[in-house]
């Protein structure tokens, strides 16, 4: 992968971490619960430390990035995308997140599948799973609300 290709992989994906910060931003200014306002406040602060780490890499040459596997409950596959509005309830707040988690994926894996140059396939798979990192923590506080504990 020459340098160019490099950096036109991490600007797009930098363009793509800004898209879901503002996502984030934007429901956690629509939403009238509060735990649900904190929570996509936080994840649009995660999007912006994500942005952050990608333009630190288009900084430098390319580099082996090591990202650890999550959990995926597949909650996105399960449950329906809601429409973004101010009464949004949590679970489907959390929903709509997730399957914006999940495209983001998605697109990541497909462009790596799609790419003959094997660095640039490792590099969309690492960002693929940046963002499954996200779903899953998503899918976790999901399945925690969704599916609480009956004592």
């Amino acid at each position: 992968m020459n340098s160019e290709e490099y950096r036109s992989i991490l600007s797009k994906a930098i363009d793509r971490e800004v898209e879901s910060y503002t996502f984030y931003r934007t429901v956690s200014d629509k939403v009238k619960d509060a735990n649900l306002k904190k929570l996509f406040a936080e994840l649009a602060g995660d999007e912006t430390k994500h942005r952050e780490f990608l333009q630190g890499l288009l900084a430098k040459d390319p580099k082996v990035i090591k990202i650890t596997a999550t959990k995926d409950y597949h909650v996105a596959e399960k449950v329906g995308v809601p429409k973004l509005s101010p009464d949004l309830k949590p679970l489907d707040g959390l929903a709509l997140a997730i399957n914006k988690e999940l495209e983001a994926m998605q697109m990541y894996t497909q462009l790596a599948k799609v790419n003959a140059d094997a660095e640039q396939q490792k590099l969309f798979m690492e960002l693929a799973s940046m963002e499954r990192g996200h779903k899953a923590r998503l899918e976790d506080i999901y399945t925690n609300m969704a599916f609480p504990e009956a004592w």
